[in-house]
C-alpha cells in the first residue's frame, strides 16, 4: 500500500532520531493525506473528516513554507522523494 512506499523514503534509524523534523513531519502528514483521500473514495460525504484532511493540508503546507524559506535545496529534495507538487517542465 501506500504507507509501505513512503516508508521507504526514510529510513528506520531516521525515523527514531529525527521524529521532530519538518521532513518527517510532513511525511507523516503526507501519509495520512494519502490515506484519507483513498477513504473519500468510499465515503464520499464523511463531512468530518474532510474538515481533518483541510486542517491536514493546512499544517503541511505551513511546514513546507518554513522549509523553503529556511533551505531551499532540503525542500526541493523532499517534495521530489514524497512526489508532493508536479514538476514544471517545459
Amino acid at each position: 500500500m501506500v504507507k509501505n512506499t513512503l516508508s521507504s523514503v526514510i529510513s528506520q534509524e531516521e525515523k527514531k532520531e529525527n521524529r521532530g523534523s519538518v521532513e518527517f513531519q510532513v511525511f507523516n502528514f503526507t501519509n495520512k493525506i494519502r490515506r484519507l483521500t483513498s477513504h473519500f473514495e468510499l465515503h464520499k460525504k464523511d463531512y468530518l473528516s474532510q474538515r481533518g484532511l483541510r486542517k491536514i493540508l493546512g499544517k503541511r503546507q505551513r511546514l513546507l513554507s518554513y522549509l523553503s524559506k529556511k533551505n531551499i535545496m532540503r525542500y526541493k529534495e523532499l517534495i521530489n522523494q514524497l512526489e508532493i507538487r508536479e514538476s514544471k517542465t517545459h
